[in-house]
């Protein structure tokens, strides 16, 4: 195989400006192995799924995610963690690609990390998300995990990441999924 570029497409169920999650999707922007790029979608706006809303016709705000997530050979998302659970904002994203004939999330490989000012970084998101990811037909890394406990003491003002640690732990991940990449073309 030649050296070929993986294409990974990162999200994240956060609109906030400001977000960790958004904040650490860069940070993994900047780990990447030279023999990958990221490309974050911003979900803003994507409307919520509707049935009637789909037989209308499929948004263009969708189609563009669709044909992103089509082009990609992995997935990354880091997800805040709302009431136990995954973002409303992700779910529909999610929801959104799983519809029709074009399935462009079956059997990518997906990292998966959280940030959250709590102390436990998001973890209950995760195991949540991984749930919706069997429907999906995703294939998400066991290891290594990422949650970063007490976001608000890893990122600086402008949403720099600063912690060593949690930069090793996101550059593990993104190599990681990187290989599995690989492994699949």
């Amino acid at each position: 195989m030649e050296n070929k570029i993986i294409k990974i497409v990162g999200f994240t169920g956060s609109l906030r400006r400001s977000s960790y999650n958004k904040a650490a999707l860069r940070a993994a922007s900047a780990l990447l192995p030279e023999n990958a790029v990221l490309d974050i979608i911003d979900l803003a706006d994507i409307p919520f799924f509707s049935e009637d809303l789909e037989a209308e016709g499929i948004p263009p705000s969708v189609a563009e995610f669709k044909r992103r997530l089509s082009e990609a050979d992995a997935i990354l998302i880091s997800t805040p963690e709302y009431n136990y659970s995954i973002p409303p904002v992700l779910k529909n994203a999610l929801d959104w690609a799983s519809r029709g004939k074009d399935l462009p999330l079956s059997g990518k490989p997906l990292a998966i990390m959280s940030a959250s000012i709590s102390m436990l970084g998001g973890a209950r998101a995760q195991y949540h998300l991984r749930q919706v990811c069997v429907v999906l037909n995703l294939a998400p890394l066991n290891k290594p995990e990422v949650f970063i406990a007490n976001a608000d003491t890893k990122f600086d003002k402008e949403g720099n990441l600063i912690d060593e640690r949690t930069k090793n732990s996101i550059s593990r991940l993104v190599k990681a999924l990187v290989e599995s990449a690989e492994s699949r073309l």
